[in-house]
């Protein structure tokens, strides 16, 4: 991805997150030289990685196999200076935007649309002891009622609904086509997009940055690259 397509992705994410009337904290919109000055008091959002995270998962093409997300608060596993159990992200999931199947062998997660269209969620039963699907029937708790799916069925959650994702849970998803751009909130246990992603067709999490242009805002993984030089 290029540095000039990441920050116009950032400027539009940031214009959405406004007309959708959802607040983030004040260093979504720290500069480099902002981040420069508060280099002393970055720790916990470097260690836990706060902040920006924008991906095409490997494709390179943003609109078409895409997320962009926003942690907002978590903590890490057996830390005792991050002790919190859980974890909080903010999404944008754009029309026809795939993010890739996957499933998670300790993360379980609440999959929330908070507004805009329609979220498409495709579920398939996953053996995480096997890193694969296995096929066959499951239980899943969608709006806290308990359904049976098949995999591969999917499910549509409209403003309001959410689904509760345990690591049997492998889903893609995708915004409806004509319903519109969706705010997708995740509160989950501890998130550690590092070791804790399982993707069926081994697509990238990360993307590299072709650094045509200077960064507007820095992402979550680059904040001590950038700041501290390492």
């Amino acid at each position: 991805m290029k540095r000039s397509e990441l920050n116009r992705i950032l400027d539009n994410s940031l214009a959405f997150f406004d007309a959708m009337h959802f607040l983030l904290p004040p260093f979504a919109r720290f500069s480099v030289d902002d981040w420069r000055r508060n280099k002393d008091h970055l720790q916990e959002i470097i260690d836990l990685q706060l902040g920006w995270d924008v991906t095409t998962f490997g494709m390179g093409d943003f609109n078409k196999v895409g997320l962009l997300l926003f942690t907002l608060r978590n903590g890490k596993l057996n830390s005792s200076v991050y002790p919190k159990p859980y974890a909080e992200k903010i999404m944008i999931v754009q029309e026809n935007q795939v993010t890739p199947c996957h499933f998670h062998w300790n993360k379980r997660e609440d999959i929330i649309n908070r507004g805009g269209g329609n979220l498409i969620i495709e579920l398939y039963h996953a053996d995480p002891a096997k890193n694969g699907l296995c096929g066959g029937s499951f239980p899943i708790s969608v709006n806290g009622m308990t359904r049976t799916l098949n995999t591969g069925d999917r499910i549509v959650l409209t403003p309001g609904d959410s689904v509760a994702l345990e690591p049997i849970h492998a889903h893609r998803f995708y915004g409806e086509p004509g319903k519109g751009t969706i705010l997708v909130g995740e509160v989950s246990s501890v998130n550690d997009d590092t070791t804790d992603n399982c993707f069926i067709d081994k697509t990238a999490r990360f993307d590299d940055i072709e650094e045509d242009e200077s960064p507007k805002y820095l992402l979550a993984n680059e904040i001590q690259k950038f700041v501290c030089g390492r």
